[in-house]
């Protein structure tokens, strides 16, 4: 994710990859992808962006013929740090790997969870991604300008929910915008859902005033007309929805977030570098290129030590946020 505020700045875009059982014969055996009994946790519920991108890149490595017979399975709780204490815990399993992004570095932090990133072999970081700001069809906020003309007057009224715990970027979004628009983040009547599935139930049943999630999770409601689109969180419009940024409306802030792949800690180099190159040989095919335009994320691959820097530095980051909103 990145964060740019007056006051802070966080950073960077993306998430996911592999499965199960992985390829028999074919062009993956002959660029090594083959990584037989593969499993990808999904570490929050079906529907939410770890798993939209979990489930869209076992398939497209599948379809581009990188591997066969992929699992991907849910293990949500507690933003994401049950999730991971499973994956630290199985030590030089080279066969299995998680899906995960800003949020779990965030509930990392905010549930005080004794695992962390750095317990994990970093893998890759595959996708950054605009949050988006929508309400139900027949919500009385037509514009983003309505939403926060009654924001300001009572925000504890309003309820925000987002597919995150504390500290994760659905969190984050709205705490920045809520700080641009003067209004004291602690006030914020936020209630988060354990990933984008969850919530959006409750935005359909506008029993939240608003709703912040990834552009790829509400694409196919938005374009139904079932959700409203108020406003898209970077510093950019997203192509094909018609939304201002939260600059344009007003609010000298913008966020993104980001996603990627880690594995569990004690993996050989063969193990650590099989995954790598199977991610990279995902990245590079035609089938990912067509899925990240379609669901309207950016490419910000960035594989091993690299990813892993950038994981520590996202740590710091976070943590900086939080104190300085006073969360």
């Amino acid at each position: 994710m990145r964060l740019r505020t007056p006051l802070a700045l966080l950073g960077a875009a993306l998430l996911v990859l592999v499965g199960p059982p992985l390829l028999t014969a074919g062009s993956g055996s002959d660029t090594g992808t083959q990584i037989p009994g593969l499993r990808f946790m999904v570490p929050n519920t079906p529907g939410g962006g770890y798993d939209i991108t979990a489930r869209t890149a076992a398939k497209n490595a599948e379809d581009a013929e990188l591997t066969h017979n992929i699992e991907v399975f849910n293990l949500p709780g507690a933003g994401g740090t049950v999730g991971l204490a499973r994956l630290v815990g199985e030590h030089g399993n080279g066969r299995l790997a998680m899906s995960m992004g800003l949020g779990v570095v965030g509930a990392v932090h905010t549930n005080k969870s004794p695992k962390t990133l750095a317990d994990t072999t970093p893998i890759a970081r595959l996708t950054e991604e605009q949050d988006i700001v929508v309400v139900s069809k027949d919500s009385p906020y037509k514009t983003i300008q309505d939403l926060l003309v009654a924001w300001k007057k009572n925000p504890g009224k309003l309820p925000v929910g987002g597919g995150s715990s504390p500290g994760g970027p659905d969190h984050l979004a709205p705490m920045l915008m809520a700080q641009a628009a003067g209004i004291a983040p602690k006030t914020v009547n936020y209630i988060p859902f354990d990933g984008g599935g969850e919530l959006l139930a409750s935005i359909l049943g506008n029993k939240v005033a608003f709703g912040v999630s990834g552009v790829g999770e509400y694409l196919d409601q938005i374009k139904s007309g079932e959700l409203r689109l108020l406003a898209v969180t970077g510093p950019e419009r997203v192509p094909g929805l018609d939304a201002p940024t939260l600059r344009e409306a007003g609010l000298d802030t913008d966020f993104t977030n980001w996603r990627g792949v880690v594995a569990p800690p004690g993996l050989s180099d063969a193990e650590r570098d099989k995954l790598i190159g199977l991610v990279e040989k995902l990245h590079d095919s035609p089938q990912w290129k067509e899925s990240l335009k379609k669901n309207g994320w950016d490419d910000a691959f960035l594989t091993g030590d690299k990813f892993g820097d950038f994981l520590e530095e996202q740590d710091k980051s976070v943590d900086s946020v939080l104190k300085e909103l006073g969360l």
